[in-house]
């Protein structure tokens, strides 16, 4: 199904040139609306990902642009953000389906000296008011926790950086359908969200998560919310790309595991987690899907398949 992005967003010409179908109009408000709230500072990389994922599904999504009021643009994508992008309190009253809100490389700071702290506050009540539903990523997800629940984050020794493999705890949970055991994500982050901290909370469901680098994923259904710790929307390129970058600043920095084939940085890395991320946002969207036409939940809305999670054991082997 078209994915409805802006006219000439470079994402639009990234997605046609896959041969994926894409539109600028809406037809009469039929595209479920999603909103991506967007902290990273690769924009239009990060704006590319996830419109590949939304892109997947069987619906027809339209994708809008949105930052927290108080969040200026850089001086490198001032034009971008002005064609593209809109603050939140806009947005807000426009009527929306879901949102996604991006991680960003603020997760060692404290979350009150983030300068657009207040700003996603807003946003994080606002959405929670109506349980709309909300995929939050990374530092987003951490900040979503934090704010709701007064979970913490917890600095790492060392960077987690690779691709993971973390067991699933709920197999039949509506997100996971078709997921099999395991679910497999790149992994950057230098804290953790300990999955302990969640226990006693009833309206918080851990669905995977590793003794080491803590929560992947969890979920909150009577809040709407989707808490994904880490990064099934990246690129084959991603990790490297911050490899080389932190190589290229004298970081202390060690390659991902589990992610150059055979070890060699020198070759060039393959999205083995992506067949288990289109089908995670597969899922996601049907639940937004269901919640927009008034449908009973469905915890199978996929055919369950293991064959992604299989294939994907069988790359991490050959790491």
């Amino acid at each position: 199904m078209a994915i409805v992005l802006s006219e000439g967003l470079p994402a639009a010409a990234a997605l046609r040139a896959e041969g994926a179908a894409v539109d600028h109009a809406l037809d009469g408000g039929r595209a479920l609306r999603v909103v991506l709230v967007n902290l990273m500072p690769d924009r239009q990389t990060t704006e590319t990902q996830f419109a590949r994922l939304l892109a997947a599904s069987r619906h027809r999504v339209a994708m809008r642009l949105a930052l927290p009021d108080g969040m200026p643009a850089r001086d490198s994508d001032r034009d971008h953000v002005r064609r593209h992008y809109r603050p939140w309190s806009e947005v807000a009253s426009d009527g929306i389906d879901a949102v996604i809100v991006t991680g960003a490389p603020v997760e060692r700071l404290p979350f009150g000296d983030v300068r657009y702290w207040p700003d996603l506050v807003r946003i994080l009540d606002w959405v929670r008011a109506r349980a709309l539903p909300c995929w939050f990523v990374c530092w987003a997800a951490q900040a979503a926790l934090w704010h709701h629940h007064g979970i913490p984050k917890r600095p790492l020794a060392d960077k987690a950086f690779g691709v993971h493999v973390h067991p699933i705890e709920r197999p039949g949970a509506g997100l996971l359908a078709g997921l099999g055991r395991e679910l497999v994500a790149p992994v950057s982050r230098h804290t953790r969200t300990d999955a302990a901290d969640l226990a006693g909370r009833p309206a918080l469901r851990v669905l995977a998560a590793r003794d080491d680098t803590g929560l992947c994923l969890a979920d909150e259904p009577g809040a709407g919310a989707v808490y994904m710790l880490n990064h099934p929307e990246y690129d084959a390129d991603t990790l490297r790309r911050e490899y080389l970058r932190d190589l290229a600043s004298g970081r202390p920095v060690r390659a991902p595991e589990n992610y150059f084939p055979n070890g060699n940085p020198a070759a060039d890395p393959v999205a083995y987690w992506r067949p288990q991320a289109v089908r995670l946002f597969q899922n996601w969207l049907e639940q937004v899907a269901d919640r927009r036409y008034g449908r009973p939940a469905k915890n199978s809305c996929i055919v369950r398949s293991t064959k992604a999670t299989s294939s994907a054991r069988r790359k991490e082997a050959a790491m």
